[in-house]
C-alpha cells in the first residue's frame, strides 16, 4: 500500500539532532535524513514536490544550510517546498539572511516537542492552502486564455481562408515568433521583454494581415506574378489593416490592440529601410514587427502558395540568411539559426484544436516558474523524469551508475559504484574534484564534457572507451550516457545519467580490431576511408554550410628517412598527430591519409583564414631540435554543394601550388589553379552537381 505520509526532509550534521527531530514527527510524517547540504540537494533532486517540508541546519561540512539555500533559489525549488531552519546560532545577520534566501521560519535548538510539532503543521498546511488556491486560480486562466486566443484565430483564420491559404499560417506565424522570442531573450536583454509580453505578441502576430480584406480576391489568388499595378495594391493591406486596428470605437490602450497595430503596419518593413509603407529601418521598426516580418517570410517561403511550391527547410534558410529575402535584424537571424534544428517539428500542427493544448502545456510550464500552477502538474513532470531514468537503469544490473547535473554542477554515483571506484557518493564540480581526477584521466574527462554537450534530444546517447584508475590500479571501462533536456521550446541540456561497464581482455581486443579498421596503426588518427565517409555524413547532414578540406604535407620526409632512418620518421609523424588530435573540435575531421600526408576538414562561420593560419602556425611551430616543415593545400566550400573528388583534387592542386612556391607555407585554392594541372587528373573543369556521395 502506498505511504499516504507527507514527507520531511531533515538535514543536519548531528546524528543525535536527526533522531530527536525524527521522534518528534515521525508518527505523522514520513522523514528522510541528510548529514549534509550535498545529501539535501541530492534528496531534493530525487523526491520533488514529494517533500512538504525542509528542516534545515546552517553549520554543516561539505555544503552549509545556506549554499543549499542558494541552489533552491536557482533552481525554484524554494517555490515549492518551504524550508525551516533549525539551528542553536541566532545572531541577527545569520537570521536576516536565512530569511532572505526565502526560509518560512526558525527553530532554535534545544528543541521544544510542543513548538516544533506546531510549527511544522502550520507551515504545511499554510502552503497547501496557497498551492490550492494558485491552481483554481489557474484553471480559470487557462479558460479565460484559451477562448482569447480562439477568437482571435478564428477571426483571422477568415482573412486567410479569403488569401486561399491553409489556416494553418496564422498558426505557424504565433509558433514561429513566440520561438524567435524566446531565443531572443535568451540571446540579449536588449529589447526588455518579458515572458508576458511573447506571449501578448504571439496573439497579436494572428492580426498580421486582416488588411488583406481590402485587396481583391483575383489579385490574391492570382497563379502567377503580379503586374507592377497589382504589386501596389497588395503594399496598401499594412496600412489599411492598421487602420482598422486604429479606428476601433474602443480598447485602444490595450497592449493587445496597440501591439497589434505596430505589426499589422510594420510587419513589411525591412531593416535596411527598403520595406513598405513608411520605409522604417533598424529598431525604428517595433520588435514585434520584426519577428513576425521574419516569421510570414519563413512559412511564405515554406508553405505551398497558388503561386508557388513549398521550398524545403534547408533551401528556406539558405534564402534568408543569404538575403534573398530583404534585410532583417542580425540578432534574429542568428536566432532563426539556433532554433533552425526544431522548427519543423514544432510546426506539425494540424488543427486549432492541437495548438490549444500545446498553449495551454506552454502556459503550465511558464506558470510553473512562478508560483501560478498547483504542485500536481509539476509532480507529473517530475514523474515523468523518473520513469525516463527508471526505463535506462532497468536494463542495467552490476554497474556504476551515476547521475549528472549541470546545476548543481554534481554527480551523483549510486552507493556499490562508489565503493567501486572508492570515491564519494555525492561530487560537486565533478570536472574539477580531485576524487574524479584521481579516477579518471584529464583527456578523457574533457572528451565526455564536450561528447555530453554535443549531444541532441534526438540522439542523446553516447558511449567512450577508457582506461581508469581504481586504488591505482588501471583498468578498461565503457562509459554509456544519456543525456537529459529541459521541455522548454528550445530544449536546454540539463545533465546526464549514465554507467560504467568493465571491458574484459576479449572485448578490448574486440574494439581495438574495430579501432585498426577506421584507423592509422601509427598515429590514431583516421584512415582515409574512414575519414572520407565521415566528411561525406557531414556534408549530407549540412546543405549549404560552409567548410574547408586541408591536406598536410611534412617537407623532405624521404630525406629525412634516408638521413634519420624510419623510425626518427615514425616519431616526427607522432608530433604532427599529436599536434592535429590536440588541435581539432569533436566536430571536425582528422586523418592520415598516407606516407607523411595528412587531412583536415573543418567546418567555420566567418573567418577561416584566421582559422587556417592558426592551424598552419601550430603544426609549423618547432619546439623540438629538429625542425619540422609542412606545407598546406586548401579547399573551401562557401555554402554551395560539390563532390568529395572535387574538393580533395582542388586542396591537393593548392598543395601543389604550396610546394612549387618554396614549401614551408599554405595556399587556398583560386580559379587559376585550376588548369595548373590538367594533365595530372581528368577531374580538372567538371561541372558541379551537387553533393553525390
Amino acid at each position: 500500500m502506498k505511504n499516504s505520509k507527507k514527507k520531511i526532509l531533515i538535514t543536519d550534521d548531528s546524528e543525535i539532532n536527526r533522531s530527536i527531530l525524527s521522534d518528534m514527527l515521525e508518527d505523522e510524517f514520513e522523514i528522510i535524513e541528510a548529514e549534509n547540504g550535498l545529501q539535501a540537494v541530492s534528496s531534493l533532486q530525487k523526491y520533488g514536490d514529494e517533500i512538504s517540508l525542509v528542516l534545515l541546519d546552517i553549520v554543516m561540512p561539505e555544503m552549509d544550510g545556506f549554499e543549499v539555500l542558494a541552489i533552491m533559489n536557482k533552481n525554484h525549488w524554494i517555490e515549492d517546498i518551504p524550508v525551516i531552519m533549525i539551528t542553536a546560532e541566532n545572531t541577527p545577520s545569520y537570521v536576516e539572511r536565512a530569511y532572505d534566501l526565502g526560509i518560512t521560519d526558525f527553530i532554535n535548538r534545544p528543541f521544544d516537542g510542543r513548538i516544533v510539532h506546531r510549527r511544522v503543521i502550520n507551515t504545511i498546511m499554510l502552503y497547501s492552502k496557497q498551492k490550492k488556491l494558485v491552481g483554481l486560480v489557474a484553471d480559470q486562466i487557462y479558460e479565460k486564455e484559451k477562448q482569447s486566443s480562439l477568437m482571435i484565430e478564428i477571426l483571422s483564420n477568415i482573412v486567410e481562408f479569403r488569401n486561399g491559404e491553409s489556416g494553418l499560417h496564422v498558426l505557424h506565424i504565433h509558433i514561429l515568433t513566440e520561438l524567435l522570442l524566446g531565443q531572443l531573450i535568451r540571446k540579449t536583454d536588449r529589447y526588455k521583454l518579458s515572458h508576458s509580453d511573447i506571449s501578448l505578441i504571439g496573439i497579436a502576430s494572428a492580426l498580421h494581415d486582416i488588411g488583406k480584406i481590402v485587396i481583391p480576391e483575383t489579385i490574391l489568388n492570382k497563379p502567377g506574378s503580379l503586374t507592377a499595378e497589382e504589386f501596389e495594391i497588395v503594399k496598401k493591406h499594412p496600412a489599411a489593416g492598421a487602420a482598422m486596428l486604429k479606428n476601433l470605437p474602443f480598447r485602444q490602450n490595450e497592449p493587445l490592440v496597440r501591439t497589434a497595430y505596430q505589426i499589422c503596419r510594420w510587419h513589411h518593413e525591412r531593416f535596411d529601410g527598403k520595406g513598405y509603407p513608411d520605409g522604417l529601418a533598424g529598431d525604428e521598426i517595433p520588435i514585434a514587427a520584426q519577428v513576425v516580418a521574419l516569421a510570414d517570410v519563413y512559412d511564405a517561403l515554406s508553405s505551398k502558395r497558388v503561386y508557388k511550391d513549398a521550398f524545403w527547410h534547408e533551401k528556406t534558410l539558405e534564402m534568408i540568411l543569404g538575403g534573398e529575402c530583404g534585410a532583417f535584424n542580425p540578432l534574429l537571424l542568428e536566432c532563426l539559426n539556433d532554433i533552425s534544428d526544431v522548427l519543423q517539428g514544432e510546426l506539425k500542427v494540424n488543427s486549432l484544436v492541437d495548438f490549444n493544448r500545446n498553449e495551454v502545456r506552454n502556459i503550465t510550464d511558464e506558470m510553473i516558474k512562478h508560483e501560478e500552477l498547483s504542485a500536481s502538474e509539476r509532480t507529473l513532470r517530475l514523474l515523468e523524469h523518473e520513469r525516463t531514468k527508471y526505463r535506462f537503469f532497468a536494463s542495467m544490473s552490476n554497474e556504476v551508475q551515476f547521475e549528472y547535473t549541470v546545476s548543481p554542477a554534481m554527480v551523483t554515483v549510486s552507493e556499490g559504484g562508489a565503493k567501486q571506484l572508492g570515491i564519494s557518493e555525492f561530487i560537486m564540480n565533478p570536472f574539477e574534484d580531485k576524487e574524479i581526477n584521481s579516477v579518471f584521466r584529464a583527456d578523457d574527462l574533457k572528451h565526455m564534457e564536450t561528447a555530453l554537450k554535443s549531444t541532441t534530444p534526438r540522439e542523446p546517447v553516447i558511449q567512450r572507451v577508457c582506461k581508469i584508475f581504481v586504488k591505482g590500479e588501471a583498468r578498461w571501462c565503457r562509459i554509456i550516457a544519456r543525456s537529459m533536456w529541459s521541455a522548454d521550446d528550445i530544449p536546454q541540456f540539463i545533465g546526464a545519467i549514465g554507467k560504467l561497464v568493465d571491458i574484459t581482455d576479449e572485448q578490448r581486443r574486440l574494439t581495438n580490431l574495430e579501432k585498426m579498421a577506421h584507423h592509422d596503426t601509427l598515429t590514431g588518427l583516421l584512415n582515409s576511408v574512414a575519414a572520407k565517409a565521415q566528411i561525406l555524413e557531414r556534408l549530407k547532414k549540412n546543405p549549404g554550410s560552409k567548410f574547408a578540406l586541408i591536406i598536410v604535407d611534412v617537407d623532405y620526409f624521404k630525406q629525412v628517412n634516408d638521413g634519420y632512418g624510419h623510425l626518427f620518421g615514425d616519431e616526427i609523424l607522432k608530433i604532427i598527430a599529436d599536434k592535429i588530435s590536440q588541435n581539432v573540435t569533436p566536430d571536425d575531421v582528422a586523418a592520415r591519409i598516407g606516407g607523411d600526408e595528412f587531412l583536415l576538414f573543418v567546418k567555420f562561420e566567418k573567418d577561416i583564414e584566421g582559422r587556417i593560419e592558426g592551424i598552419f602556425e601550430i603544426l609549423a611551430a618547432n619546439k623540438q631540435a629538429f625542425r619540422v616543415s609542412v606545407s598546406m593545400g586548401v579547399a573551401v566550400i562557401d555554402g554551395k554543394n560539390v563532390r568529395y573528388e572535387t574538393l580533395f583534387h582542388r586542396a591537393d592542386q593548392a598543395l601543389y601550388a604550396s610546394k612549387r612556391a618554396g614549401r614551408g607555407t599554405y595556399r587556398i585554392y583560386d580559379e587559376s589553379m585550376c588548369n595548373m594541372f590538367s594533365a595530372l587528373s581528368p577531374i580538372d573543369g567538371e561541372v558541379e552537381k551537387g553533393l553525390q556521395p
